[in-house]
């Protein structure tokens, strides 16, 4: 099977790309809490970049974006990737392109991820090279009102760790 391209995500690219987050939601409950208005979920006010990965066929298969944080620095943010193209390295990928943008950018890279029991999350960027830095409570609950953890995570280049 051929590996998916990264490219610029286009406006003509956010139905798909919701079509996709539905379906990484239904699998994964990603996100946690599904938002009213997931194109605008997926174009956060301090959206720096966005990519997708996408099939021959023009099929997003994955996504990923770099947000602008509060203090300095940039946080990899809204990475999926939908469940028929797993175990194809297309996350990794995706997060790696998001590394490369910061790096040319002169930004260190931040992420944050729910701290859920044998997570696949966690366990992905542990397995990739993310720092865990701390853990928070989230301002935030899940749909039935529980309380949320996170778990905070750099670039292995990242000074602030």
């Amino acid at each position: 099977m051929p590996y998916p391209s990264i490219r610029t995500r286009l406006v003509s690219d956010l139905d798909r790309c919701v079509e996709a987050l539905r379906e990484v939601h239904r699998t994964d409950a990603y996100p946690l809490n599904w938002p009213a208005d997931p194109r605008a979920w997926l174009t956060p006010p301090r959206l720096l970049q966005a990519w997708v990965a996408v099939e021959p066929d023009g099929s997003v298969v994955g996504h990923v974006a770099v947000q602008r944080l509060d203090t300095a620095g940039a946080e990899l943010s809204r990475l999926f990737v939908v469940p028929a193209a797993r175990r194809r390295s297309v996350a990794r990928a995706l997060a790696d392109h998001a590394r490369s943008w910061a790096t040319e950018h002169g930004s260190g890279l931040a992420l944050n991820v729910t701290d859920g029991h044998r997570s696949a999350a966690v366990a992905f960027y542990e397995a990739t090279g993310w720092r865990h830095t701390h853990t928070t409570d989230a301002d935030w609950t899940t749909p039935d009102g529980h309380h949320v953890t996170l778990r905070h995570y750099v670039t292995g280049s990242d000074p602030r760790a």
